[in-house]
């Protein structure tokens, strides 16, 4: 047998607690236009209604947080353009919206509008801060553009009289509102900038709803603001009331009296700033004047009599004059001691002195002279008598005279063995005392050298 799936079994209430969550959270946040039908407002402060189109309609509800952020009520029958989030009331399973914003239907096309041309300027930098100018500090000459009629340039005046009657106020008539005002009010802007006085300018007008301020929306009126270049303060409805040409002016003012706050210092504050600089002023002269007395006090203190002045002169002499003689003496004692000193020198240094002790000095060193010459002598004629004994007793001629004999041959070469001589030879032969000559008759050579005999065979 097939088992069959098991069957999934909601309750009324899990049903519409489910189709609740699907819708809150597969739906946006929508727009919704439509007619305004049966409008209840009970006493809790929230309100209930239909909006409906020549086909259908859909609950909606608008709680007491939402509603009271409206600044006009709406009516049964109006065309309305809501801002909402779908649900679904699950006590009697009807889906309802959510209301969060409410505004007339004709409102919802210039809104975009608005948008639109925002963020067209937005991206071109008309709104970018680094080209704002700052406005003046005091202001002389101020240009209002609005209607010379409106509750906006009386509120400008008052607070101008109140706050700095010094500024010069110039009203330029324009339009504030219709199809002309664009176009007037960039005139006068032109005209402003024209006259080459004004230092500053204030634009604008009172409260209204979306229509009534939709000239401030102007793209031409913006770009003119945005190329003025007088500073200029945009002052259009109330607080929360927002145009292009807030985004464009140099300052934009939540009313027109604070256009006239921001424009001008107020004098009561300078008054109070003057009147706090006069009390620093006085309390720094005080501290000052009581610092010079004090100075001019110790400067009395040692202020003296021209009499004691004197008087301490007058010691203050003798004790110099003690002390200089003082040292005068002490001076004097020192010159002396040095010329002693220098005279004694001068007396070592005398020319008769000096030849004495060279004269002296002369006869040492003669007798020193005399007495190394001496010296050397003996020890030279020592070294001669030594020197001679030694060559003596090497000589030559020593040798002879004990019997020995020298024989050169013909070419006076000393003959030291018989294989240097022949037969026939002629020799000379050098005794003692005397030479003679022979001739060789015969030769009998030695094996081996000997010492030379004492008398060679001779003829």
């Amino acid at each position: 047998m097939i088992p069959t799936p098991e069957k999934t079994i909601f309750s009324v209430s899990q049903l519409n607690r489910q189709a609740k969550h699907l819708l809150e959270t597969h739906l946006p946040m929508i727009w919704v236009s439509g007619e305004l039908s049966n409008l209840a407002k009970p006493s809790s402060g929230h309100w209930y209604f239909s909006l409906k189109d020549e086909r259908a309609q859909v609950r909606c509800a608008m709680f007491k947080n939402a509603n009271q952020r409206l600044r006009q009520a709406p009516t049964s029958g109006q065309q309305v353009l809501i801002r909402a989030r779908v649900s679904l009331y699950e006590g009697r399973g009807e889906y309802q919206l959510i209301a969060e914003h409410m505004e007339p239907a004709g409102a919802g096309a210039l809104q975009q509008a608005y948008e639109a041309l925002k963020l067209k300027l937005q991206q071109q930098g008309l709104f970018d801060p680094e080209r704002k100018q700052a406005l003046p500090a005091a202001p002389r000459q101020i240009g209002v553009i609005t209607s010379p009629t409106g509750a906006a340039i009386h509120d400008i005046l008052s607070v101008l009289a109140r706050r700095y009657p010094l500024a010069h106020i110039t009203v330029i008539p324009a339009a504030v509102q219709g199809e002309s005002a664009p176009g007037e009010m960039i005139q006068a802007l032109k005209k402003a900038q024209a006259f080459g006085q004004f230092e500053l300018l204030i634009i604008g007008r009172g409260g209204g709803s979306i229509e009534d301020l939709w000239a401030f929306n102007d793209e031409a009126l913006a770009r003119a603001i945005a190329a003025c270049p007088i500073p200029t303060i945009s002052a259009v409805g109330h607080e929360v009331d927002f145009t292009i040409c807030d985004f464009v002016a140099d300052v934009r003012a939540a009313t027109p009296s604070a256009s006239a706050e921001l424009a001008t210092p107020d004098i009561a504050e300078w008054q109070q700033n003057l009147d706090l600089w006069q009390q620093q002023l006085h309390r720094r002269q005080q501290v000052l004047l009581h610092k010079k007395q004090q100075q001019l006090q110790h400067l009395q203190k040692r202020l003296r009599h021209p009499g004691e002045s004197i008087k301490f002169q007058q010691q203050q002499l003798a004790h110099i004059h003690k002390a200089l003689g003082a040292a005068i003496g002490h001076r004097l004692a020192q010159q002396q001691q040095a010329l002693e000193q220098q005279r004694y020198r001068l007396q070592q240094q005398h020319p008769q002195r000096l030849l004495a002790q060279g004269h002296d000095r002369l006869g040492q060193l003669h007798t020193r002279l005399r007495q190394s010459m001496e010296r050397t002598l003996q020890q030279g004629q020592q070294r001669l008598s030594t020197s001679a004994q030694l060559l003596h007793a090497v000589s030559p001629l020593q040798v002879l005279s004990r019997g020995y004999s020298i024989v050169t041959g013909q070419d006076q070469s000393v003959i030291t063995h018989s294989q240097d001589i022949q037969a026939g030879d002629q020799l000379t032969t050098q005794l003692g005392s005397g030479t003679f000559t022979s001739q060789v008759l015969s030769v009998e050579h030695a094996p081996t050298k000997h010492a030379p005999t004492k008398h060679a065979p001779t003829q």
